[in-house]
């Protein structure tokens, strides 16, 4: 461990590691760049976002036989979102990296490039690539830029330092082809991981995230929509992008003072089954509802999907179609083979069979979520399945992401939710009330025809009680179901 004094304010610094080369005063935020010559300030570092993530500088943890803390991180923005990227200490003395978006974990050490790896620009999503001694799955290419710096870190960034960055998944094998400092890229390679492999301590509580998330050095970002003044909640640093409920305006959430991106074109009021901001107890964690919207395919099916977030338990999405309800999680240990285009995929050693290809295009968008979500944004999705348990992929060509659904009871939701979703109580489960409409008609029908044999034999002064008998049974039957709505 190095101490040295800050250049700009006098306040103690420390390195950590005699490999980091730059640390961020917690005092006054200058950038302390250390060399031969000794210490400089390269001038003020933006303040990290404080968000709703559970790690901090210090946090400590253990993966396989070494334990590493936490020491410093940079935050990232691209076009879609953002992300922080932790700095690790090792015990034995080792760094590394803990990538940190939208609650997904990797952990990745640099590696031995070889001869073999792609160029930037050659990258297509889903192809499979050879480096570094394996075989990857290209998952993600961007550009992003530095908005923030916190601790030591092993190199010099700032004020316009962007990050050419490539990804790729091999299972929970995880790799990334850094293109920063030129042509030839840094190989990192790693794997998936959750904060609970990882064992580790000294993470943020949720009252501590509740009272800073949302603040640059101090000043809390505008929760305020600045086209209508409309309310709106949001994930400071996870939920970087919010779709105003109102407006329809899109907001720009990852920076100190919320910008607007595009006034949003009016569009039809549509109603959710779920409305923002409803809350649920789902297996112990609490969640909220953040963001909802409305897709369809190409030949005119609709569906709502939610995204809910858990300080503890991180996203999940609740989909809802005509035929029910299910819930789906994006994967962390991707299928083999990665490439969707392939007839069968393996995944813990279950065989899932492809079913479904098609375009997916958002038609509304409310609320605030992990990524840059637009109406008119369109996917390609391929569904796989293996018994009610369902795979998706969704790709386009800058991202590929793979998700998991399987289905939720129509009680389970009204158990979790409760009165908060108002459109459920008025609401038979999905698939019931055509066919049990159709079966009271008919039994009312059979009921009637039964009757109408005394008829036949007697036409005495009785038939006038007879005739609103049947009138009183079968009058009934076409207002049966005239309560539920139609979708």
């Amino acid at each position: 461990m190095q101490n040295v004094s800050c250049p700009s304010c006098g306040a103690p610094v420390q390195f950590k590691s005699h490999a980091s080369v730059m640390a961020v005063c917690e005092y006054c935020h200058a950038t302390v760049v250390k060399d031969a010559e000794g210490v400089k300030d390269l001038g003020k570092m933006s303040s990290v976002l404080e968000d709703y993530s559970r790690i901090q500088v210090g946090t400590a943890g253990r993966l396989g036989q070494r334990s590493f803390t936490v020491v410093g991180r940079i935050q990232l923005r691209y076009s879609a979102g953002m992300w922080n990227e932790w700095y690790l200490l090792f015990d034995d003395g080792g760094s590394g990296w803990l990538g940190d978006s939208s609650g997904m974990y990797v952990v990745t050490t640099e590696r031995e490039l070889g001869a073999a790896w792609p160029p930037f620009d050659e990258i297509r999503i889903g192809k499979e690539y050879a480096f570094g001694g394996g075989r990857y799955a290209a998952s993600e290419r961007r550009v992003a830029d530095c908005i923030g710096g916190q601790g030591e870190l092993p190199m010099r960034v700032g004020a316009g330092w962007q990050a050419r960055v490539a990804d790729f998944r091999s299972g929970t094998g995880f790799a990334t082809l850094d293109y920063s400092d030129g042509e030839q890229p840094v190989l990192y390679c790693g794997t998936a991981v959750t904060l609970e492999e990882m064992q580790c301590q000294l993470l943020r509580e949720d009252e501590q995230i509740k009272e800073s998330a949302g603040k640059y050095r101090g000043h809390v970002a505008s929760l305020e929509c600045p086209t209508c003044g409309t309310a709106i909640s949001y994930l400071p640093g996870l939920t970087s992008h919010i779709v105003c409920q109102s407006c329809h305006t899109q907001l720009d959430a990852a920076s100190p003072q919320v910008q607007v991106l595009a006034k949003g074109a009016a569009l039809e009021h549509v109603s959710f089954t779920l409305p923002l901001g409803a809350t649920a107890n789902i297996n112990g964690n609490e969640y909220s509802v953040t963001g909802a919207m409305k897709r369809r395919d190409g030949e005119g099916t609709a569906w709502s999907e939610y995204l809910l977030y858990s300080t503890r338990a991180g996203f999940l999405w609740l989909v809802e179609t005509t035929e029910g309800w299910s819930r789906a999680l994006v994967m962390h240990d991707w299928p083999a083979p990665v490439n969707p285009d392939a007839s069968q995929l393996v995944v813990d050693k279950q065989g899932f069979k492809r079913e479904y290809g098609y375009a997916a295009r958002v038609e509304y968008a409310a609320g605030a979520f992990n990524w840059r979500v637009t109406v008119g944004d369109e996917v390609q999705v391929v569904e796989f399945a293996q018994g009610q348990t369902r795979l998706a992929a969704e790709f386009t060509p800058e991202e590929l992401t793979w998700s998991r659904s399987t289905p939720v009871a129509y009680d389970q939701i009204t158990a979790w939710f409760g009165q908060q979703a108002t459109r459920l109580a008025a609401r038979t489960p999905p698939g019931l009330p055509v066919k049990l409409e159709t079966m009271a008609k008919n039994f009312m029908v059979a009921i009637v025809l039964m009757n109408l044999i005394p008829l036949i034999f007697n036409t005495g002064g009785s038939i006038g009680w007879v005739l609103f008998g049947l009138a009183a049974i079968y009058l009934p039957s076409q207002f049966i179901g005239g309560g539920v709505p139609k979708e």
